[in-house]
């Protein structure tokens, strides 16, 4: 069982990087060099909403700092507006720009294109339907984990 779980850990990591090559040779094929393959996917997740920082951290499971870095500099490259909150002066809001807005409709077609590609296999959906699945469990259980502390079998093990 080891094997397996660790195939599985080390076939997310290589699955996120390779969704992210996706994405940055979709940039590279529309010529934006402003803006790199996580900011997209931020930008991706904001879609027509407005959040503020934290819930886009939430949200999108990104690490806070790398958000407040990326926000910042989508910003500077016209893909985001952000103003302050009138409610809590310390908290920043974000929306997309119209430039913003033009890329996330680009990504939506991407994924639409992913999609109907897909589609034409019925048997791979119903394989993407068993692997949801699947990760969502492993989601849970490091859930139930983390939830623990950690606690149990993991702290017994002594240090080699």
């Amino acid at each position: 069982m080891d094997h397996i779980y660790q195939d599985v850990i080390f076939l997310i990591e290589r699955l996120h990087r390779h969704f992210l090559e996706v994405v940055k040779t979709e940039l590279d094929r529309l010529g934006m060099e402003d803006i790199n393959n996580v900011q997209a996917l931020i930008l991706f997740n904001i879609g027509e909403e407005e959040l503020t920082v934290g819930e886009l951290t939430n949200r999108g499971y990104y690490l806070g700092s790398n958000v407040s870095y990326n926000v910042k500099k989508m910003v500077e490259n016209d893909y985001l507006v952000h103003e302050r909150s009138t409610h809590d002066r310390r908290s920043i809001r974000v929306r997309l720009s119209p430039k913003g807005l033009e890329l996330y409709g680009r990504m939506k077609v991407m994924f639409t294109r992913h999609i109907e590609e897909l589609e034409t296999n019925p048997a791979h959906v119903d394989e993407l339907k068993d692997a949801i699945k699947s990760l969502r469990h492993l989601e849970q259980f490091w859930t139930r984990l983390l939830a623990l502390g950690l606690r149990g079998p993991l702290n017994s093990v002594s240090a080699a």
